[in-house]
């Protein structure tokens, strides 16, 4: 690593945070803290069957917090059940968020308490840095180990006119405090916690690789793969392993963490693409593109692959060719998202060829797209879609 790198002017922000088994069972402590009177808890039906939401309302009570509950999240929030959400919070007074779940309700969440605050539509929003005011107390309390939303500058909504996903990145969408907790993460189904994690390696990936790294997000971002390596296949096969779900939890806040700082890059802005046309999910679509995107980045950052690869315990001696060397990378990367039961393509999930031109110009305007290690045009994204079929 040289001089240059490591002196490079980059910024770090994290939000407070607790990681452990039952950290969500601090989540009345931690509210009552921000002086919490009337909650928003934001989370999904599904969530609200489960006991462990029951406890974490319990602790909201204990310190006699009331709680509203929002529920009206789909896999990929769109903007009309966030502006529900906001009318939702100023109907009934709240004074804070609290989100339970997923990336999807806890992005739901940021963007509601942003729209609060602001008083404008949540798609006024998109692009960077484009939150005039902080929104309300937040706390996050993850149930899977992938998205990393109660750790970033990120919020992603679908944008229902455009059919498309818009990226709202802000310091005001960091949370106040993040409860994360991985035996939360024991719900998960066996698809889910391949999909999710699979979602946290990709974050780790496009931060490492990223043209706003830093020495600081690339020590994140490595160890974040390596220990999706150690623990994803033992946390899909045995999911009431605490260490491997723990593993997995914390490599997705590593991953959260370096995304968070360094943005991403082209297999999130297609991901977004994808999910926003076609209403896929996020993880799998990145699970699909991911080794298609590495083939056409490989020769703008080939050391930094060779690290990845190695840290998914591929053999790529530093003599190698190029060309070869690209390809014990990207089947390091194939060969372990088969391990976990991943190998769809775009197509299997019901992408055809003339969703190709506008999956590739939503995906060129994507925020995303500015931080890729290479510059790709329309021409090529449209090819990795087709490859990816």
């Amino acid at each position: 690593m040289d001089t240059a790198y490591i002196s490079k002017l980059r910024k770090f922000v994290a939000p407070e945070f607790i990681f452990g088994a039952d950290a969500s069972m601090l989540a009345g402590q931690f509210a009552a803290n921000l002086s919490v009177s009337k909650a928003l808890v934001v989370t999904d039906s599904t969530l609200m069957s489960l006991d462990f939401s029951d406890r974490i309302l319990d602790t909201l009570k204990s310190e006699g917090i009331t709680c509203v509950m929002f529920s009206d999240v789909s896999p990929n929030p769109r903007e009309d059940e966030v502006m529900a959400g906001a009318a939702l919070f100023d109907k009934e007074g709240c004074d804070a968020l609290i989100a339970i779940g997923g990336g999807s309700p806890m992005d739901c969440a940021k963007a509601i308490g942003i729209v609060c605050t602001n008083k404008r539509h949540v798609l006024e929003f998109e692009g960077v840095d484009k939150v005039d005011r902080p929104g309300p107390p937040l706390i996050c309390i993850p149930t899977t180990a992938g998205s990393a939303a109660d750790v970033s500058q990120f919020c992603i909504i679908t944008a229902l006119d455009r059919k498309a996903k818009i990226a709202i990145v802000s310091k005001s969408a960091l949370p106040d405090v993040a409860l994360i907790d991985p035996v939360l993460t024991m719900s998960m189904d066996r698809n889910l916690t391949a999909y999710t994690g699979l979602d946290a390696l990709t974050h780790a990936t496009e931060a490492y690789v990223s043209n706003a790294s830093s020495a600081i997000t690339d020590l994140n971002a490595l160890e974040a793969v390596r220990m999706t390596k150690r623990h994803l296949v033992t946390a899909v096969n045995e999911p009431d392993n605490l260490l491997a779900r723990s593993g997995m939890m914390l490599a997705s806040t590593y991953a959260g963490l370096a995304f968070s700082n360094a943005i991403l890059g082209a297999v999130h802005a297609m991901a977004h693409s994808l999910g926003g046309l076609l209403d896929l999910p996020h993880g799998l679509c990145n699970a699909i593109l991911l080794e298609h995107v590495i083939r056409y980045n490989f020769s703008a950052a080939p050391e930094k692959y060779r690290k990845l690869g190695i840290a998914l315990d591929a053999d790529i001696p530093k003599d190698l060719p190029l060309d070869e060397m690209c390809e014990r990378v990207v089947g390091a990367y194939t060969s372990f998202k088969q391990s976990v039961g991943v190998q769809s393509s775009l197509c299997d999930l019901g992408v055809t060829k003339a969703d190709f031109p506008l999956l590739a110009e939503h995906a060129m305007a994507d925020a995303c797209m500015l931080t890729n290690p290479k510059e790709l045009s329309v021409q090529e994204i449209t090819e990795i879609f087709k490859n990816a079929c």
